[in-house]
């Protein structure tokens, strides 16, 4: 092992680089950094013994019917778009609890700050900066109705394969415990209560269910386990157990984790939920440290209370459970005779936090023959190549995904920071949403580019088209409500996959400019008669729907288009995008679609071109030499444009740790 790598290794580097990359430098922080904010204070502290004889109180006056109702998941009868609700008791004063995701901002049905992802946050190397980030999170969540904030993700970067890296920090334990300890202290520092999740080894999304981790003791404390002893020692008020197996045992039933490791060792004093539906079972899950099981009471409500009846469970397991929840709810103030105010929003604070972390975190892994920055002639005639010019990507899927206040495009960005004496263009390079398809190609013909579908009704429209020679379609179908049913010759092209919701869609791919959700499917199409059938659900509130198409021929007009723009300008900025989310893994390590060849190609024809990389995790780069440089943005939040412009212009540096690819 070189030098280089040895030390890159040994400082965590992150970076989606690509063969032989290796550490160069630590950057100063970014100039023009603002001061911090002295932090919110934390919910006024009670004496353990004034909290003990509250919640003695408590439990005594519960019936076992309300202990259990604390002790599972239900429909919110006045919903806010969050992850989860837990039913209070309102007879006693003890108030119910709203949980929202939140690795990169706080998702409900409302607007909220869409911060840059983890793993950027994490190219910072920078604690105090993470302690902001988890105040922004804070404040937000507590001002949009939220409890309990089910972030921060802890889980290490073990496979460049996992889709949900980007909602995470490092491959390195140290900077992960470290990161993940001040965000911990940020959140709460808000009053909200942070859950420290996946408690242990959640590191993919293939089989997450099932798959059987086996690790050895002390490879855990080295490696795994180091974030969440740190978030455990910053005070996190909750942890999440995990969906998969923990050397043979269901990490939400496993008692040398929950209750001799976590609870003994590390003498955490808050709760533990279950991520998902990953609880599975009663006794075995209460009698291991499982206090609270989502979003339901499949093993909690009516089988919980069984088990105590029938003497499979002792009373007395309930009872710390719920005192375990009580005790954190009063500790933050929920059960105060008069709980603090919620803070309003302070979007304008949130967003300048977006920036700051952006610029900190990007890592310019290439610069060649004084691509960046871009000055003087070089600034005068720029060509914008890429659907995420146009097109802001602002996070990732699943979870993590959050609708911003605001997003303004890079296309747009740019185009303010140039100015009115330079020329930028813009090209598409590869389509990501689809060209209608031609109004004469089904017969019977049918208008499927804006169809609409009244509430309660179904529609259907089969029909046959012709090709004149082998093609390749992608087919994409944009929607709202429930996912229309779209067959080619008899194949479902977009199934629904069991126990998988809509909102596991990627950040860009998942939604067209106009929001409505977006699949596609790309197909060998032989010569000849095809049949294509669609069906469309109006459901309680009515849907729209589009069916749109790329081919050979509108790829290589898009490809063409990209070339000649870039011919004619001095520099380009080519926004390249992969799109990770939540309930799948990545199946290659390369950009998706045809963007390797695009940038091959716009590279060649003017070698001043800089990639802006938006992806989640590791990626190959076969084209790295032909570039003149390559700045890896990650997920970049909702300030992601502005950004990116301030560091291809030379306003700021990039701060994340440099890095030289070969």
């Amino acid at each position: 092992m070189s030098e280089a790598v040895s030390r890159r290794r040994a400082l965590g580097l992150l970076g989606a680089v690509g063969a032989g990359c290796a550490a160069a430098c630590v950057p100063a922080p970014p100039p023009g950094t603002q001061p911090r904010k002295a932090p919110a204070p934390a919910p006024a502290a009670a004496t353990r013994a004034d909290v003990g004889a509250r919640v003695d109180a408590l439990l005594e006056r519960l019936t076992l019917e309300e202990k259990t109702v604390l002790l599972h998941g239900a429909p919110d009868p006045a919903p806010l778009g969050q992850a989860g609700y837990v039913p209070g008791i309102p007879r006693l004063g003890i108030p119910a609890l709203r949980l929202a995701d939140g690795p990169a901002g706080v998702r409900v049905a409302k607007p909220a700050t869409a911060l840059p992802a983890p793993v950027l946050l994490a190219s910072a190397f920078d604690p105090a900066l993470a302690r902001e980030y988890g105040r922004v999170i804070g404040r937000e969540g507590r001002a949009l109705g939220q409890d309990v904030l089910l972030s921060p993700m802890v889980n290490l970067i073990r496979t460049p394969y996992a889709g949900r890296n980007f909602e995470t920090f490092s491959e390195d334990p140290k900077l992960t415990a470290d990161l993940v300890a001040e965000v911990v202290r940020g959140i709460q520092d808000e009053g909200l209560i942070a859950t420290v999740k996946h408690f242990a080894l959640n590191n993919q999304e293939k089989g997450r269910d099932t798959v059987d981790v086996i690790a050895a003791e002390q490879t855990l404390h080295e490696t795994e386990l180091r974030g969440f002893e740190a978030a455990v020692a910053a005070g996190a008020g909750a942890v999440m157990g995990a969906y998969n197996k923990v050397n043979g045992v269901y990490a939400c039933e496993n008692k040398p984790l929950l209750d001799e490791l976590l609870r003994g060792r590390w003498g955490f004093d808050g709760w533990v939920m279950s991520d998902w539906d990953a609880a599975h079972s009663t006794v075995a899950s209460i009698g291991a440290g499982l206090d609270m099981e989502m979003p339901g009471g499949t093993h909690y409500g009516a089988p919980l209370r069984e088990a105590v009846r029938g003497g499979s469970v002792h009373e007395s397991a309930v009872d710390l459970a719920v005192r375990r929840i009580l005790v954190t709810m009063d500790r933050f103030g929920l059960l105060a005779e008069r709980p603090a105010a919620r803070p309003a929003r302070d979007p304008a604070a949130g967003a300048a936090t977006a920036r700051r972390v952006a610029v900190a975190g990007a890592v310019l892994l290439r610069n060649e023959r004084a691509t960046l920055p871009l000055t003087g002639a070089a600034a005068r005639s720029v060509a914008v190549i890429g659907p995420t010019g146009r097109t802001p990507f602002v996070s990732g899927g699943g979870s993590a995904h959050v609708v911003p206040d605001a997003a303004a495009t890079p296309l747009a960005a740019i185009r303010r920071r140039a100015g009115a004496v330079s020329t930028v263009s813009y090209a598409l390079g590869e389509d990501l949403y689809g060209r209608p398809l031609p109004g004469n190609l089904l017969s019977p013909a049918a208008a499927l580019d804006d169809r609409a579908v009244d509430a309660g009704r179904t529609w259907t429209h089969e029909g046959t088209f012709r090709l004149a020679a082998d093609d390749e379609w992608t087919l994409l179908v944009h929607y709202t409500g429930k996912r229309p049913a779209v067959r080619l010759d008899g194949e479902e092209l977009f199934p629904v996959r069991q126990g998988v919701a809509e909102h596991f869609a990627g950040g860009l791919l998942g939604s067209a400019p106009d929001g409505l959700t977006v699949r596609r499917r790309t197909l060998a199409l032989k010569a000849g008669e095809h049949r294509l059938a669609v069906t469309a659900e109006g459901g309680p509130r009515g849907q729209r729907l589009r069916l749109r198409h790329t081919t050979r021929a509108t790829r290589a007009a898009d490809l063409a288009e990209a070339v000649k723009a870039a011919k004619e300008a001095r520099s380009v900025v080519l926004f390249a995008y992969e799109d990770a989310t939540e309930g799948s893994d990545r199946t290659s390590l390369g950009l998706p679609g045809g963007q390797a060849a695009l940038i091959e190609a716009v590279a060649a024809a003017n070698p001043r071109t800089t990639v802006v990389l938006n992806t989640s995790s590791s990626t190959t780069m076969p084209w790295l030499r032909r570039t003149g440089a390559v700045l890896q943005m990650y997920y970049p939040g909702q300030e992601g444009a502005d950004a990116t412009a301030d560091l291809l212009f030379g306003d700021v540096d990039p701060g994340g740790r440099r890095v030289r690819c070969v």
